[in-house]
Parts: C-alpha cells; structure tokens; sequence
C-alpha cells in the first residue's frame, strides 16, 4: 500500500503548478541552453592586405575584364565606371580606350539583362561624334541580330543602337563598310516583314511583321536615318576662289579622308558576294537599292502611311528620304 500511495503522489507532483514568491526568478529547466555568451569578428571591406592602392590601370583592367562576368550587377557597374571614365577625360585625349573596350562591349548588346543593355546604350551616348567611327563594323553583327531578336525589349534596344551608329559621321562609315548597306537593309525588311516570301527546304517565310505601335514608329524613324545616310547626296567642299584651272578637280588628287580607302576594291582578300560587299559610292547603293529593296520598302512604307499617327509621320519621312536619295538615279544609265 505504501508503494503505491507514493506513485499517485508522484504523479500528482507533475500536474501541480509551483508557487512563485515575490522577487525570485523561476527555476532553470535542466535543459536548458546557455546564450549568454559574445561573439566578436573583423570584417575587412577590401580582400587585399597591400597597403599601397589599386592603380587607374589596374582598376580599369579589372572593370574590362567584369564585362564578362556572369553577374549582372557586376556587369552594369563595370559599365558604369567606364561611361565616368570616358566622360571625364579630355576632349582632345587620343581614343585608344575606346578601341580597347569596343570588341568587349559588342556582345552586350544582346544581353539577357534590361539593365546591362540600357547602360551599354548610355555608354555609347557617352563618347563624342567622331569617336568610334572607325569600329562600326564590329558591332553591326550584334545590332542586326537584336533587330531580329524574338524579344522585343532587345530589338527595342538594339534600334537605338543602331540610331548612334547612324548619327553624324558614324552614318557614312556604316553603309560603306562590308555588308553595312545590303545586310542593314535586309535585315529591316525581314523585321518589318516587308521580305519576299521565299520557299527553301519545305520552309516558306510569312511575310508578318515583327513589331508593332510605338516600336513601328521607332523602327520606321531608324530605317528613316538609314536611307538619308546610304542615299543622301554629300555637298562637297568647293575649292577657294582664288583657286583657278587647273585645281578645279583637285580633289581626286588629294590625300583620302578615310583609313583604307581601296578597300572596296578587295585587291587581297577573297572574292566576296552581293551581301558582303563594301558600296563606298553613293551610285553603287542606289543601284543595289533599286533592284533588290526598293519595290518591296515603298510598298510597305505605302501601307505604313494609310495607318497615320506616329507611325505615318515616321514611314513618311522615310519616303521623303527616298524620294529624294533616288531622284537622279534614272539619269544614269546601268
């Protein structure tokens, strides 16, 4: 009997609840854990325990080579510093920066990231009109497959891309480059889908234009900077008056005004076809302009009109530009 009068005690011990007096803390369970203890660490804000300063060249072999990196932040804010970079140097400093970053900067173009893309765009803005004239060829490839691209975002992109390339003297150096003036010009019209329709190995194109509103708008005005740059006539300078015979045609005489300047004569490098040729003179684009785009690009521009708005505007002043790019082509005789 006493066992068992002690296990109902017990098990009435468990169920009662302590009585707690005024000024003393309640007991410590028997498992409890110990927190009461600090920690201390040393946080360094730089993994380099050099004492003298990362150089300028140094820092900016650094951000070039972040142009790569896998991580979009690091990407836009390499970019970042180089557009300070480029804008804070003087304006008569020579453009070996440039020349040095553009083969870098051309695949961003394409990027995945809105914000990478936004800061490349910025970054171009950022150098003056004559500088990176002599480096459009390097990125023409980039620009025409994001005008191409299944994503709107970077076709928007790339259209202002190409809106830089076409800007000032830039412009003459885009069309007379290697495939500048046929490859730029197909491109817009498979974009727009103003192609021909071509039927190849079961496949037929449709016909269907890609864009659409405000991008239409965009890229008619962009095909719009194109004609003037390809078929716009150039005013040369006249000589001084007091030059008389015989320097009136002086100019076939002097020193070229570009690097290469028989270039589109491909006296040493291999044969190339239609697309890839270098048309340096404004006759030669017209010609090519005639017979390959010109029937289909008045066509759509035709039907861009009848919608009005922006998009009229823009079509419009494209057929401006072709009007009056093509008005002496049928004096020639070809």
């Amino acid at each position: 009997m006493g066992s068992s009068a002690k296990k109902k005690k017990d098990k009435r011990k468990d169920f009662q609840k302590p009585k707690l007096k005024v000024g003393k803390s309640r007991p410590k369970p028997a498992n409890l854990t110990d927190t009461s203890f600090k920690s201390k660490s040393i946080v360094l804000d730089k993994q380099s325990l050099s004492v003298a300063a990362p150089t300028a060249a140094s820092q900016l072999a650094e951000h070039i080579s972040l142009l790569s990196s896998r991580s979009d932040t690091r990407r836009r804010e390499s970019l970042s510093y180089l557009a300070n970079l480029i804008s804070a140097r003087p304006t008569d400093s020579p453009p070996q920066l440039v020349v040095a970053i553009l083969p870098k900067l051309a695949p961003l173009i394409l990027d995945r990231s809105n914000s990478v893309r936004a800061q490349v765009v910025k970054l171009f803005h950022v150098l003056a009109k004559n500088e990176g004239s002599g480096q459009v060829y390097q990125l023409l490839p980039y620009i025409r497959s994001g005008i191409l691209h299944l994503a709107a975002d970077i076709r928007d992109s790339s259209l202002d891309m190409l809106a830089w390339a076409l800007d000032d003297r830039r412009g003459n150096d885009l069309v007379t480059c290697a495939g500048g003036w046929f490859q730029t010009m197909k491109a817009f019209l498979l974009m727009l889908g103003w192609a021909k329709e071509t039927q190849s190995s079961g496949w037929s194109s449709s016909g269907r234009s890609r864009v659409e509103g405000r991008e239409l708008a965009k890229a008619l005005k962009v095909l719009a900077m194109l004609l003037h740059a390809g078929l716009a006539e150039v005013p040369r300078e006249k000589p001084p008056s007091k030059w008389g015979w015989p320097y009136w045609q002086s100019e076939p005489h002097m020193l070229p005004s570009r690097s290469n300047a028989y270039a589109h004569l491909n006296l040493f490098g291999p044969p190339l076809d239609e697309e890839n040729c270098e048309y340096g003179d404004r006759e030669e684009r017209q010609k090519v302009f005639h017979r390959r785009f010109q029937a289909e690009m008045e066509k759509g521009l035709e039907t861009s009109v009848r919608q009005g708005g922006e998009v009229g505007r823009c079509a419009s002043a494209a057929q401006k530009n072709i009007a009056i790019g093509m008005k002496d082509f049928e004096e020639a005789e070809w």
